[in-house]
């Protein structure tokens, strides 16, 4: 079975939790016995293809969508998206709806991520399936915290956050919710999406934050920074349920995130969970995961969510849209 990925031009240019689930299918799906090739815009050859994957509904994408159906090539859309009616003033919803429209599957990353999509743009449920997120499985593996401790110099105790700068991520609200806790740092890993709004984080926060920049995914650094951290926070406005708090989980840190969107499904009881709108209930919520509310500083991850075991599905759902 041959399937071509693609997704929106500027994608890479600030790789985030999308681009790092791209890159694992094409990794991981061989093993199901798919052939994956990377979209080339210079040596396109759909034709050569059963099925294109594309990952994202980023503005403008209709339009690549569509002309794979012009092609007859069967089409598979992986949304990574949640909005519901009160958002839903934010997003192009009528380009989306006509996207998912011209889809044979879209995949989602729960089941109640499916059922808010065919809901609030009013498409049969039978078009969405749930695929969950996944992780590589390097990071069930212990590392030492050691590592990153010297490395950066940070030998006090600290709340870590993983991800790419900008509002969604909320990190300016857990700037804040950080001021309860002095005697701590909060250290930020991840690219400046939005420049402005990670330079107001970051004055704001002065010296209680410590921004390493960007880390490489399959860093030694990046394991040892979830070893060393007292809690992983991810405060995010919405997540679907966020690569890398499913690390933080695999790598056994106490968790607090968001409530919005699908970690509950994820997570269960094994986080403390928190209204990105609230400044005080990200302080409660660190509270909690600091207090061992949900497990001890490290706890046995219950669940595998590497990418081996949550990709099975994969062969069964291109298989289905190829014979349609």
């Amino acid at each position: 079975m041959k399937a071509l990925f693609s997704t929106y031009p500027m994608a890479f240019h600030t790789p985030g939790g999308g681009e790092i689930q791209l890159l694992a299918y094409q990794r991981n799906l061989s093993r199901f016995g798919i052939d994956v090739t990377l979209f080339d815009p210079w040596n396109p050859r759909f034709l050569d293809h059963e099925l294109v994957h594309f990952f994202s509904c980023v503005g403008g994408s209709v339009h690549y969508c569509n002309f794979v159906r012009q092609l007859g090539l069967p089409l598979v859309v992986s949304s990574s998206l949640w909005v519901t009616e009160d958002t839903a003033h934010l997003y192009p919803m009528a380009e989306i709806a006509h996207q998912f429209s011209l889809a044979d599957r879209v995949i989602a990353n729960s089941e109640i991520e499916c059922d808010t999509l065919a809901r609030v743009f009013d498409q049969p449920r039978e078009r969405f399936v749930s695929v969950l997120n996944g992780v590589e499985p390097m990071f069930y593996e212990a590392v030492s915290p050691d590592l990153f401790r010297e490395h950066f110099d940070i030998g006090s105790a600290f709340v870590l956050n993983v991800g790419n700068i900008e509002p969604r991520k909320n990190q300016l609200s857990l700037v804040r919710a950080m001021k309860a806790f002095p005697e701590r740092k909060l250290v930020l890993i991840g690219h400046q999406r939005d420049p402005v709004y990670a330079r107001q984080c970051l004055e704001e926060g002065g010296s209680q934050v410590a921004y390493l920049g960007p880390l490489p995914h399959d860093s030694l650094l990046l394991r040892s920074a979830y070893a060393a951290c007292e809690i992983f926070c991810l405060p995010s406005t919405l997540e679907t349920p966020g690569l890398a708090a499913l690390e933080a989980y695999a790598a056994g840190c106490r968790i607090a995130v968001t409530q919005v969107g699908s970690t509950c499904e994820y997570f269960g009881d094994d986080a403390a969970y928190l209204d990105p709108a609230d400044t005080q209930s990200i302080v409660r919520a660190i509270l909690a995961a600091i207090g061992g509310s949900i497990g001890s500083s490290q706890h046995t991850p219950t669940r595998d969510f590497r990418w081996s075991a949550v990709l099975e599905p994969m062969a069964t759902i291109y298989s289905s849209v190829i014979t349609k």
